[in-house]
């Protein structure tokens, strides 16, 4: 009798959405989030296959995910331990999910889309770091993208001794920018901590 079993009840038990909530979705890397994802220097890259689910940790230098256009993401694949679980999921289902940190900023980001996998010799150059190459190359085709707020983060004070660094739009920044001025981002931005901590629990 506990057990959530509907989305009626499920969408009971939170309440609506808020329209902040609604508005900072995208179908395409906007501006805001280009610069976004080029100061992230860790993502984590969730897929599905037959095998089950995989989640596992992507990193380098920020900008090491290439925004090649508002529509498209490049993400090398580095030497690992060749257990290749996302690969060969992506094989069988192309779609993933990137979640996005930046050491000492709250909010992350998430991507969804759907991705193929290259060999392109002049692809997998544009790519190379201290002059290696990835094995191989994430091409994806994104579908969705937003910011997740900073709850989590605040909670578990994963970053609390971390600063911020400079030029990583803030929340309201964000909001500010893909409404069009609809949400004024200052405000925002001076209102949230307050309110994150009335909601954390």
């Amino acid at each position: 009798m506990h057990t959530i079993t509907t989305l009626e009840q499920l969408q009971q038990l939170f309440g609506p959405v808020s329209e902040a909530s609604l508005r900072k979705e995208t179908a395409f890397i906007h501006p805001v989030y280009r610069r976004w994802i080029e100061s992230s220097p860790f993502a984590v890259l969730a897929t599905s296959g037959p095998g089950g689910l995989d989640a596992s940790p992507r990193g380098d230098p920020p900008g090491f995910v290439v925004v090649e256009d508002e529509q498209t993401l490049l993400l090398p694949e580095r030497r690992g331990n060749n257990r290749i679980d996302s690969l060969r999921n992506i094989l069988a289902d192309s779609r993933v999910a990137l979640l996005f940190f930046i050491p000492g900023v709250g909010e992350t980001l998430r991507v969804n889309g759907r991705a193929s996998i290259s060999t392109d010799p002049a692809l997998l150059a544009r790519l190379a770091f201290d002059g290696k190459p990835p094995q191989c190359a994430l091409r994806i085709a994104v579908d969705t993208v937003f910011f997740q707020c900073a709850r989590a983060m605040h909670r578990s004070r994963l970053w609390s001794d971390v600063a911020r660094p400079a030029g990583v739009p803030t929340a309201g920044a964000i909001l500010e920018a893909l409404t069009q001025g609809d949400v004024d981002g200052g405000r925002y931005d001076a209102q949230l901590p307050a309110r994150q901590r009335a909601s954390l629990y």
